[in-house]
């Protein structure tokens, strides 16, 4: 299933159970959103998790942000696409062999998965760089890793919003820019460094946006996806 749709939320189910994450997509429109299953997730559930919010009709973001040798992390990246998942990332910092691996071995599938690069964690500052051996701005090695995920023939990249204008303009429009730490501006930040409210992020370039607890920690999750798919028409 490949629909586009004319949202670009993608509601984070960042729950500890199968049961919660599917009570909270129950309470969604999967014709108004997609949906994504991170780590936490996924360990806990395995593919049930996917299966069950396929039939529920989501697409699904897997976000594992591999990162492992070229084969192991192609053969995880094809793991993904055998479930049917709309997007699966990896790490950026993998290096060109790994990412242009991954992207070879998905040129079996008749629909691929798209297939996108971790740039720069946005909950990550520069202190948090220097502390790992990267003594530059978090700006410089994320225009860095997104050339070199453009190198590598991929899809795209997860970046901060503050950040779009920048690798807009060193990659193709075609390049699709996935944004997590958006918030509403009556949302709390959280522990994301580098936030931004999503017109604000839509108008700049991103072209997904990644919305969790603004949504699923709501009274109304739905209306409170409603109001933020309204303020980007």
């Amino acid at each position: 299933m490949s629909i586009e749709r004319l949202s670009p939320v993608i509601v984070a189910l960042d729950y500890h159970s199968k049961a919660e994450a599917l009570v909270m997509a129950d309470q969604l429109d999967p014709t108004q959103c997609r949906v994504k299953v991170g780590k936490e997730l996924f360990t806990l559930c395995g593919p049930s998790i996917v299966e069950a919010l396929h039939q529920r009709g989501f697409e699904v973001f897997l976000d594992l942000k591999f990162h492992d040798i070229p084969n192991t992390t192609t053969k995880a990246v094809q793991a993904a696409a055998d479930l049917g998942v709309w997007m699966v990332n990896v790490h950026a910092s993998g290096g060109r062999r790994m990412m242009a691996s991954c992207r070879e071995g998905l040129e079996k599938f008749r629909t691929p998965p798209k297939l996108i690069a971790v740039t720069v964690l946005t909950s990550m500052e520069r202190q948090d760089l220097v502390d790992i051996g990267l003594d530059v701005e978090p700006m410089e090695h994320v225009k860095r890793l997104a050339a070199l995920t453009r190198d590598a023939g991929l899809d795209g990249v997860v970046c901060s919003a503050q950040e779009v204008a920048v690798i807009r303009d060193i990659c193709p429009a075609s390049f699709n820019l996935v944004t997590p730490g958006i918030r509403p501006l009556s949302a709390e930040k959280g522990d994301q460094k580098r936030v931004m409210t999503p017109q604000e992020a839509i108008s700049i370039g991103s072209d997904y946006l990644v919305i969790g607890r603004p949504i699923t920690q709501a009274n109304d999750p739905l209306k409170s996806l409603e109001d933020i798919i309204a303020t980007l028409s």
